[in-house]
């Protein structure tokens, strides 16, 4: 009787792909929906904070120009990378990244602690001629960037987006968002940026164990 059944449906092409969509479907949610209730449980720790306007700007030139296609922003859990990059990322420094960018590609080195690791006059150089600051360099140049000005009202609607998300942006903070861009360049916003990255949005570091650190400096 079941091969009967097995026969009937092979015979039949459109019940077949009805049924392999169904289990395909089923599939998916089994393995997809258990990670979409792990990601709401992640919360921003302390010192986490959404991106103001100039880094947002910031941060959407560095995905529409296609930097996370060289460039990752998650340093793994491995003493090599962490000897390398600095402390590893956590999923609670990227919960107002949208979309994340940890990347997996790593032509260039891993960004996410490379903010205030050059001044941001090496960071124009780099942006503007690559190979005038590290010679080997593959990376191509973004000249153009530093005659395009920031759209203050574009920011704004992003803002307003964003907290629509969950971004804990305030009336005040989406009003002064033209004001707070204002005469700045798209090669202004991608510095702030890059110089942001491992600095404004990593954890703050609990008071105890940061104590000790600053008891042995002023020795």
């Amino acid at each position: 009787m079941a091969y009967r059944h097995f026969e009937f449906i092979e015979k039949h092409v459109w019940l077949l792909g009805i049924l392999i969509a169904v289990m395909v479907s089923l599939g998916g949610l089994a393995e997809i929906t258990p990670l979409f209730m792990e990601a709401n449980k992640v919360q921003p720790a302390a010192g986490v904070k959404p991106y103001d306007p100039l880094r947002l700007a910031g941060r959407d030139i560095y995905v529409r120009d296609g930097c996370y296609l060289c460039h990752s922003q998650m340093i793994r859990a491995l003493r090599f990378e962490t000897q390398r990059y600095g402390a590893y990322s956590t999923a609670s420094e990227s919960v107002y990244d949208r979309p994340f960018q940890w990347g997996s590609k790593r032509t260039g080195p891993d960004l996410a602690r490379v903010g205030g690791k050059y001044s941001d006059e090496w960071q124009r150089l780099h942006l503007m001629d690559p190979r005038q600051v590290v010679p080997e360099s593959n990376m191509p140049e973004y000249p153009w960037l530093a005659l395009a000005l920031v759209d203050g009202k574009d920011i704004q609607a992003r803002m307003r987006v964003l907290r629509t998300l969950g971004d804990p942006y305030t009336d005040a903070d989406i009003k002064n968002a033209p004001k707070a861009v204002a005469g700045k360049t798209e090669m202004d916003a991608l510095v702030a940026y890059l110089q942001g990255l491992g600095v404004d949005n990593v954890p703050a570091a609990p008071a105890a164990a940061a104590a000790p650190a600053s008891a042995a400096s002023a020795s």
